[in-house]
């Protein structure tokens, strides 16, 4: 059978044989009326994991960001987030349709905003102005090229926003990512922030889910919202039983997907057209500029498509690619001998 690779996200992961196992023989109830016990288990043990209170299961990371603005805001407020963060730029513009929430987009340095940013976005007290209630940063930052935001600056940005009164909000999908390339614990991350979304299908490789954590107030409020968001699920344990094994066992050799993501980086960084910086490469994801002059990204996307290799155009200039559960080191050959073929071809062609 033809090899097929696909670096498009790590959100592409099929579920192993033994997690498939574990959501076939899962314990399920009407997680509505709070009868799954698998559920159950799982907010528990992600929250003890993430040092908060409590924790609720949702269907996607989007939900789970939603649900948290909604929970922390009122209807007319506004919420600070960097201009390339995922809750700006890829969820429908969730805020204003499902909350009535302003964002606040700062332009950051490669994800990260600074404090003076911060100071100068937070409201004055006028009734011209809608409330700043609410700071989310994201970690690790997808459009940054998976950069993991410096733990320090994180932590100053959140110690500013309570200094205002405004709550945060960490986007943690790839929270275990950051951990592991950091080695700083999960908890340590978010304890500086009053809510965290964390996924267990990007690179820990489940099929489905997220949680949010925070006080167990927080979490009473944002379980009306993810009903009301329709989020609600009934025997969810099947779900929810992938998501367990994923936390339980695949955060560890998340450092296998960054050392093929480091190898992807150095190989296209040698390549001409190419303006990669393998150091910029801290996680899963490998961000490839394309230097002026070189082929549109959609062809490089179509050439590798004919190739077997799938990846996706990040802007006007740019190919993502992301290594995950599914690529091994057999893949990621194939990948980078792929992309060589189309560099030597697309380079004859404008010669």
């Amino acid at each position: 059978m033809t090899m097929r690779v696909d670096l498009r996200s790590d959100t592409v992961t099929r579920p192993t044989t033994v997690m498939r196992r574990a959501m076939a023989e899962a314990e399920v109830g009407d997680d509505v009326f709070g009868d799954d016990p698998t559920v159950r288990l799982l907010e528990e043990e992600t929250a003890a994991f993430l040092g908060k209170e409590a924790a609720l299961f949702v269907p996607s990371g989007t939900m789970g960001n939603q649900v948290s603005v909604a929970a922390h805001t009122e209807r007319g407020d506004e919420a600070i987030c960097e201009s390339t963060s995922h809750i700006f730029l890829y969820e429908g513009g969730g805020p204003a349709l499902l909350s009535g929430v302003q964002l606040h987009p700062l332009a950051g340095d490669r994800g990260l905003i600074s404090l003076e940013q911060l100071r100068g976005a937070i409201r004055a007290a006028d009734v011209h102005f809608p409330v700043s209630r609410l700071l989310c940063l994201e970690n690790t930052h997808n459009r940054a090229g998976g950069r993991v935001l410096p733990v320090a600056d994180v932590e100053a940005l959140t110690a500013e926003a309570a200094i205002h009164g405004l709550r945060t909000h960490l986007d943690g999908a790839r929270i275990w990512n950051a951990a592991v390339a950091s080695g700083i614990p999960e908890a340590r991350w978010v304890s500086s922030f009053d809510s965290v979304q964390v996924c267990f299908s990007k690179g820990l490789g489940a099929p489905v889910g997220s949680c949010v954590a925070g006080p167990r107030d927080w979490v009473d409020r944002a379980r009306h919202y993810r009903k009301r968001f329709g989020g609600g699920m009934r025997q969810a344990g099947i779900i929810a039983a992938g998501a367990l094994h994923a936390l339980r066992h695949h955060r560890e050799r998340l450092a296998e997907d960054h050392a093929r993501a480091r190898r992807m980086a150095a190989a296209l960084a040698g390549l001409p057209g190419f303006a990669v910086d393998p150091a910029e490469t801290e996680t899963n994801i490998v961000v490839a500029r394309l230097a002026p002059g070189v082929a549109d990204p959609q062809r490089w996307v179509e050439a590798l498509s004919v190739r077997s290799v799938a990846v996706v155009r990040f802007g006007p200039a740019a190919l993502r690619m992301v290594t995950h559960l599914d690529i091994d080191d057999d893949a990621l050959d194939f990948a980078v001998r792929a992309v060589r073929e189309v560099a030597a071809e697309l380079g004859r062609a404008q010669d």
